[in-house]
């Protein structure tokens, strides 16, 4: 099944700002997060907007993706272009047709499968680190058979029916003359070896399953999406070959007062309009503790302040955040008899208040909505 284009998953025309992606990230993310949406296909919608986001939000790799789409051939080929080898690209379709090229043996190490881990972590996690220990589904050499998959006391037997090359050649006549087509082994299936007498334990596979637990250091600042790569610790190596890696996909819970944007944290501040009128010093709450804030008279709703240095610790290295609160002038739906009087005085009063009267209206209203006499 072919891949969805990355800016239809994200719901976006081709042409979307950097601000335009990131907006429609965070909207699918939370709609289709893990732990929020338990329907049937949410985990997997999940993954392709992350996928999505990684590549768009990238400046190399979105450029790339709009130029070639899905089928990138440095994504295919690696960085040289068509297998760094002169034509090692063609030399495969050729072998696969006519039986050519190199032939790979069977029991040669090679590298094991890589895994992927989703993690859950809390916003604090997310953004000041943490050491923790998880356990992962993981496939372990079998400790009875040593990996052979043999019973014990038995060996494996050389395929009779490729010779152990785990490859069998096919001759196909053609208009062009008798062609070659190898194919892998269907009695061996690309072992070279049959196995007659299998191991007990894991019933000739030479693996068994196990839970393994590993530390990991969950670094400073990742954000919701980005993964963690953990050399070796992936499914174990075949014939002697090296382990492959552990991939960690972070999913980051939301906080109930603070939201994330990248670096930047951004806090709403509800104020009175008695505070948003006259001005006023309060705490603010950031994710390293209370700080001042000093409100301007004649602050408006919708006004922004920067706490400067109070986000996210760059996870790469580059710098700090910082914390912006967003002012949000709270109209009261229960007034007293009393404040309701000043607020038509200052109704009539607006617009031309005479300096010694306007102070005085200033002052009463400040101590009403005060509590005070």
């Amino acid at each position: 099944m072919s891949k969805r284009d990355y800016y239809e998953v994200l719901g976006l025309a081709k042409g979307a700002s950097k601000d335009e992606i990131k907006k429609a990230y965070r909207k699918l993310s939370k709609q289709y997060h893990p732990d929020i949406n338990k329907e049937p296909g949410a985990d997997e919608k999940f993954k392709e907007i992350a996928e999505a986001y990684e590549v768009l939000s990238d400046d190399q790799k979105r450029a790339r993706y709009d130029q070639f789409g899905h089928e990138d051939p440095q994504a295919g080929f690696g960085g040289g272009g068509f297998g760094g080898g002169g034509f090692g690209g063609f030399e495969d379709i050729f072998s696969s047709f006519f039986g050519g090229g190199r032939r790979q043996d069977p029991n040669a190490p090679r590298k094991g499968d890589d895994l992927q881990f989703r993690m859950t972590v809390d916003f604090e996690e997310a953004i000041f680190g943490k050491e923790t220990e998880i356990e992962i589904p993981q496939e372990e050499e079998c400790g009875t058979c040593n990996g052979t998959g043999a019973k014990p006391g038995t060996t494996p037997q050389t395929c009779s029916h490729c010779n152990g090359s785990g490859e069998i050649n096919q001759a196909v006549d053609t208009p062009f003359g008798r062609m070659v087509n190898r194919r892998t082994c269907p009695s061996c299936r690309g072992a070279g070896k049959i196995i007659v007498d299998k191991c007990p334990t894991c019933r000739g596979a030479g693996k068994v399953q196990k839970t393994k637990k590993i530390k990991i250091n969950i670094p400073a600042g990742v954000d919701d999406g980005q993964q963690l790569r953990v050399s070796g610790q992936g499914e174990p190596g075949i014939n002697g070959g090296p382990a492959g890696d552990l991939y960690i996909v972070f999913s980051v819970r939301n906080h109930e007062l603070f939201e994330r944007d990248g670096d930047d944290i951004y806090y709403e501040l509800k104020l009175t309009f008695p505070q948003a009128a006259l001005g006023d010093e309060i705490e603010v709450p950031t994710v390293h503790g209370k700080v001042k804030l000093k409100i301007p008279a004649g602050t408006q709703s919708g006004a922004q302040f920067r706490i400067k240095d109070k986000g996210v610790k760059n996870v790469h290295g580059y710098g700090m955040g910082h914390q912006y609160v967003i002012v949000k002038v709270v109209t009261p739906t229960k007034l007293t008899e009393k404040q309701k009087q000043l607020l038509r005085d200052f109704a009539e009063l607006s617009g031309d208040i005479p300096e010694e009267q306007g102070s005085s209206l200033f002052d009463k209203i400040k101590k009403t909505f005060k509590g005070e006499s």
